[in-house]
């Protein structure tokens, strides 16, 4: 349990029970006023919002309304049966909950507190879970997936009579997705199995605090909030970006140039964590500092793809501080208590500022000495995105996305899962949902919608006996078809949609079949990457190089390969797009030549060459610079609004750029710009007015040609069939069996095309149209782009490429090589462009 000293403002001690006056007397400390006042208000009967800095004690002060709770009701008579659960922690990730429980249990023993805590996770052994259902602590840490289990059993009603508390920690990291969806509506349940129910929302970054306070309470009363408890303060984190004496890398993620500067950093300190954004840089990342550890410093690797016991091993090692460095993704950004971190690392650009407050929190984790941390651009957009980044924290501003209406496929999921935990009226439900937040506007239309889907599968399929999973029988009550379905819900609960993935076991045999014979197994790995490899073939994974032997079920087998170089590197991992704040104060950036100075020379000469060869846009402006090269014409732009969005820009500018003669080839896109590249000279085009820019940009590209891009694109079917899987109407995981990848998506694209055809206003389809709009096409992010430069776009013509270009015109067309060839081939690329651009 992190340290609470004596501070100004600390409120007295005496207001507690024994057992907490002596605890803290003993320890020479004071609840911090915070605490005391979190502590008042629930007393009185109010759940509470507590928004404070990282090493505040938001966990003690989350904990101390239960603790003291418990220590003051009435013992259990002998052969008085089980108490339910009191209190309830839920928690974003499985580490975070084992981490929490184990920082409890010091003040619980010391204190003699009559309180019993166990965790439950995907982890958790099923007989401890079934027995759990059984005897339950007194305080249940868990996650939202294992609540959702809990309430749809039978013994749900028992199990919570008695919850008093549910802890909500990190909530900014919960509510902002489908997860937060599915936690609501559970929340809304246990309301119901529990009227006195009052919340505890933790968190550390929150850019819109009244969202959250809705989010906690029943929204019964439209508008209502919880109570608001903020801690101003906390020593301001010192934050650097690294100004290597090596070359900046014109583009590419994998800051390999910075590898010395890093593991000079992880020796001057005692303990180092190293963030990066995906699992494919975690491995590169460790791969390579292992490479150059003269030291044989001990440096781990944890990320999610990771087997569950490595992942426990190295949080262990942490804990105990034998690490001296620990290279992670996204598993270790919240809340976690790692021993004695005094520096965090961040390799590539955070794309949030909240993010990299969030990430910087996890070093020195101590409220009035500062947070130690190094940003680590990864190429030359990225070193002005780092520096937005940096400015942003010291200002304060938080840019966690907006909270959005709950998903109708997940509203579907929790009306099968209330049908397992018993019959129940649709009027009863509907009311009971319509208290969560996320639904608070849900029509009574769509509702029965979502009834008759799970009912029947809608109008198309209702003549499909499999999809009928409840009935309602006479007396107008809705009950599961078949005792059956329940276990298959059981198996299919969640909203996390991961690809298909394969366990990676590792064996001493060469060769496939019946000589390979299993070892330990070091992880899961997607099967769409694993489906391209042939016997021989080697890759990265688990900080080593593996030779891949064959797939026998739902196993990869792999032996090790000789030597350090991997034919094939393992990319996989979603990357994080850029906010809005951010790009927004890139743009400024660009605009503002006074704030170069705080950039590295070669940052701010490779911007004024810019300024001289060609020009930078103001901070509202859309910068489209034409230029030819080869045998082919080019149109860079600069729109700074992620990746997706440019994605979707990409695909519509070549349709419209088809039909206006142009003669696209292809485009290529970065967060940063987007590149299309022509058989005719576009900026001929646009001189001539035989094209013009404000047509070509116009927002009703959003319209029918969004429609009939999307009429023929994958997009939509993989996105319908994540609905599909989180709604339940296709199943992955069967009693005994488990559907392949490739199985699960043929089922979705019959489906998917069925219902296009004879039912478009499906409840899926509206959900996945939904979801497209928000995700991988990012529709939302591109219609305010494109209504901000109306009338504002600034067309340069020119004789070659600029230096503005160089990053995103080395993205054309990479060969798939890897590693130092890679390396080799792109310096070899970016010196004769650098030449072209700069000279």
């Amino acid at each position: 349990m992190t340290a609470e000293p004596r501070i100004d403002g600390a409120t007295d001690v005496a207001s507690l029970p024994a057992p907490f006056v002596r605890w803290f007397s003993k320890r020479g400390w004071s609840p911090r006023a915070h605490q005391l006042e979190l502590l008042s208000k629930a007393d009185s009967g109010h759940s509470v919002l507590l928004i404070a800095p990282t090493g505040a004690g938001k966990t003690l002060a989350g904990f101390l309304p239960s603790m003291v709770d418990v220590t003051q009701r009435p013992k259990r008579r002998p052969g008085e049966a089980h108490r339910g659960i009191h209190t309830l922690y839920i928690s974003p990730l499985k580490a975070l909950a084992v981490d929490i429980q184990r920082n409890l249990e010091t003040p619980v023993s010391e204190m003699g507190l009559p309180l019993t805590m166990e965790t439950r996770t995907g982890d958790t052994p099923s007989h401890k879970r079934q027995r759990q259902k059984l005897n339950p602590p007194d305080i249940l840490l868990t996650t939202p997936e294992q609540l959702a289990l809990l309430i749809a059993s039978r013994e749900a009603e028992q199990l919570f009579a008695d919850l008093r508390y549910v802890i909500l920690d990190e909530l900014h990291a919960l509510v902002t997705s489908k997860r937060g969806h599915l936690l609501s509506l559970g929340i809304a349940r246990l309301r119901r199995l529990a009227p006195g129910l009052q919340t505890v929302g933790l968190s550390a970054t929150v850019a819109e605090p009244d969202e959250l306070r809705r989010w906690l309470v029943s929204q019964e009363k439209a508008g209502a909030m919880s109570e608001l408890i903020s801690v101003e303060g906390g020593a301001k984190p010192e934050i650097t970006i690294l100004d290597s004496e090596e070359r900046v890398p014109w583009s590419g993620h994998s800051a390999r140039y910075a590898i010395s500067d890093i593991y000079r950093a992880i020796g001057r300190h005692q303990t180092t964590l190293l963030f990066v954004n995906t699992r494919s840089q975690a491995e590169l990342v460790f791969r390579e500092l292992w490479r150059v550890n003269e030291d044989s410093l001990p440096i781990a690797l944890h990320h999610g793809s990771l087997d569950v016991g490595q992942r426990r091993k190295v949080e262990k090692a942490m804990t105990a501080n034998a690490l001296r460095a620990v290279v992670a993704t996204s598993t270790l950004d919240l809340g976690i208590d790692w021993g004695d971190v005094d520096l965090v690392v961040h390799i590539g650009a955070p794309k949030g500022a909240s993010r990299l407050a969030q990430r910087i929190g996890r070093a020195n984790h101590r409220m009035d000495e500062p947070s130690r941390a190094v940003l680590i651009p990864a190429n030359r957009f990225e070193v002005l995105e780092c520096r937005a980044a940096l400015e942003a924290n010291y200002l304060g501003a938080q840019d966690t996305p907006p909270l959005i209406d709950g998903g109708l496929d997940v509203l579907c999921q929790h009306v099968l899962g209330m049908a397992c935990a018993g019959a129940f009226q649709a009027d009863d439900l509907y009311l009971e949902v319509r208290q969560a937040s996320p639904y608070a506007n849900l029509d009574r239309e769509t509702f029965e919608r979502a009834i008759q889907f799970v009912a029947t599968g809608g109008y198309a399929l209702r003549s499909y006996e499999r999809y009928a999973r409840i009935r309602q029988t006479a007396d107008g009550t809705w009950r599961l078809s078949h005792p059956s379905i329940a276990q298959q819900y059981r198996l299919n609960v969640g909203t996390i949609i991961e690809a298909p993935m394969l366990s990676v076991r590792l064996t001493r045999h060469k060769g496939r079949g019946a000589n390979v014979r299993g070892g330990p197994v070091l992880g899961k790995i997607e099967e769409s990457f694993l489906e391209t490899m042939v016997a021989g073939d080697t890759f990265l994974f688990a900080g080593k190089v593996l030779r891949f032997e064959g797939i026998r079920e739902n196993e990869c087998f792999v032996s090790n390969a000789p030597g350090n170089d991997a034919k094939i590197p393992y990319y996989a991992g979603g990357k994080f797009p850029l906010s809005t704040y951010l790009a927004d104060q890139v743009r400024g950036m660009l605009a503002e030549p006074e704030r170069w100075q705080a950039l590295p020379d070669q940052v701010s000469d490779w911007l004024r060459i810019q300024a001289e060869k060609s020009v930078l846009p103001r901070r509202e402006d859309l910068l489209v610079e034409t230029f030819p090269r080869g045998s082919r014409y080019y149109m860079v732009l600069y729109p700074f609004e992620g990746r997706l969005a440019h994605q979707t820009l990409g695909m519509l500018l070549t349709r419209r750029l088809e039909r206006a003669k142009a003669r696209p080839l292809g485009f290529v896109a970065t967060d940063y710009a987007l590149a299309v590249w022509s058989l005719r000279d576009m900026g001929r085009m646009f001189n001539t007015s035989e094209l013009t820019l404000s047509s070509l940009f116009d927002e009703d590209m959003l319209g029918d040609d969004l429609e009939a891009w999307l009429a023929e694109s994958w997009l939509l079917k993989r996105t319908f069939r994540n609905c599909a899987l989180i709604a339940g109407l296709i199943e992955k995981r069967h009693p005994g069996k488990e559907k392949s990848g490739r199985q699960v998506t043929v089922s979705a694209d019959l489906i998917y095309d069925v219902l296009r055809s004879h039912e478009p206003d499906h409840i899926l389809l509206q959900a996945t149209r939904s979801d497209a709009a928000s995700g991988l096409l990012d529709v939302k992010r591109l219609a305010e782009m494109l209504s901000r430069i109306k009338g504002r776009i600034m067309h340069k013509r020119l004789e070659r490429i600029s230096p503005l270009a160089v990053p995103i015109m080395l993205e054309i067309g990479k060969e798939p090589v890897f590693g130092e060839a890679q390396d080799a081939l792109l310096a070899e690329a970016s010196d004769d462009l650098i030449k072209e651009a700069m000279e």
